[in-house]
C-alpha cells in the first residue's frame, strides 16, 4: 500500500523558516519532518511513497535525489575526481516526487495523486505532524469499518477540525477548527479508498477538508481510528522549538523506529 504525504503547504506562521524551504523540510533533530513521518510508515513495513510537492518543490527534490551522499561519509579525491563513501546509509523507500502545483489546495493536490495509485486503496497523512500511531490498528480500524475514508482522531487542544463520532466510529459531521478545547479533531493518518475520488472534483482551489470530507461524513463513510497517544503537528515555531527539545533530550515519542 502506497504511502501519500501532503507536503506542497506555505507554512507561513514558522516564519523565516519557510522562507527557504517548505514547511515539511524543517528540520527536527537535523532531518526533515518529512523523513521523520516516513520513517514512522517505515517502521510498520510501509516504504513506497507519494510526495506531494507544491511551495519549493525543488528543495524536496535536492534533498530526496541526492540522499545518499547527503548522509554518508564522504571521500572525494580531486586528483582523479574519484569519490568513496563511507558509513553510508540507506532506506529501503521508494519516493515519487509529485508536482501538483504551488497554490493547489489539498484536495487538488490529493487528485493529482490518482494517477500514481493505480486505482489501489491508499495511506494519507500532512507532511507536518508526528504521532506514536499503530499504523497496523489503524489499518485494522479501516478494514472493519467498511467505509470508504478512516482518519486518524486525536484530542489536542481545539485548533484543528471536529468531528462528531458515533459510538460505532462512524464520523456524522465534520467541522473545520471549531472554538474551544477538548473535542476529537483531524490528526492526518488516513487511510482511503480508491472510490475517495468520487469526492474530490478535478479544482485546484478545493481543500480537502471542506466538501469532500463533509460529504463522506454524510453520506456515512468517514470512519474514525481514535489515537490516543501523543500527537504534534510543527505548525508554529514554538512546535518546532517543542519537538527539537524532545529529539534532543532523546525523550521523542514517535522515535518508534530503531537508529
Amino acid at each position: 500500500m502506497k504511502v501519500v504525504l501532503l507536503a506542497g503547504g506555505l507554512g507561513t506562521r514558522l516564519g523565516e523558516e519557510t522562507g527557504v524551504r517548505p514547511k515539511p523540510m524543517v528540520g527536527v533533530g537535523g532531518y526533515p519532518i518529512l523523513w521523520h513521518i516516513m520513517k514512522i510508515y517505515s517502521h510498520y513495513g510501509f516504504n513506497d511513497f507519494v510526495v506531494l510537492c507544491g511551495y519549493k518543490h525543488e528543495v524536496i527534490n535536492e534533498y530526496f535525489l541526492n540522499y545518499y551522499a547527503n548522509t554518508s561519509d564522504v571521500t572525494v579525491d580531486l586528483s582523479d575526481n574519484s569519490v568513496q563513501f563511507h558509513k553510508k546509509r540507506a532506506e529501503p523507500w521508494k519516493v515519487t516526487l509529485a508536482y501538483t502545483g504551488r497554490n493547489t489546495m489539498t484536495g487538488g493536490r490529493i487528485k493529482k495523486a490518482q494517477k500514481y495509485l493505480e486505482g489501489e486503496p491508499f495511506m494519507l497523512t500532512y507532511g507536518d505532524g508526528v504521532a506514536d500511531i499503530d499504523i497496523n490498528a489503524l489499518l485494522e480500524c479501516h478494514k472493519k469499518s467498511g467505509k470508504i475514508a478512516t482518519l486518524t482522531a486525536v484530542q489536542p487542544s481545539g485548533r484543528f477540525g471536529a468531528l462528531d463520532i458515533q459510538l460505532d466510529g462512524t464520523i456524522n459531521q465534520f467541522q473545520e477548527k471549531p472554538q474551544g478545547d477538548g473535542a476529537w479533531i483531524n490528526g492526518g493518518f488516513m487511510v482511503l479508498q480508491p472510490e475517495v475520488f468520487d469526492y474530490i472534483p478535478d479544482d485546484d482551489t478545493m481543500p480537502f477538508e471542506q466538501a469532500p470530507l463533509k460529504n463522506l461524513a454524510k453520506d456515512g463513510q468517514l470512519n474514525a481510528y481514535h489515537h490516543k497517544g501523543f500527537w504534534r503537528p510543527m505548525d508554529m515555531l514554538k512546535d518546532k522549538i517543542d519537538l527539537n527539545e524532545m529529539w534532543a533530550k532523546d525523550a521523542a515519542p514517535w522515535k518508534i523506529w530503531k537508529d
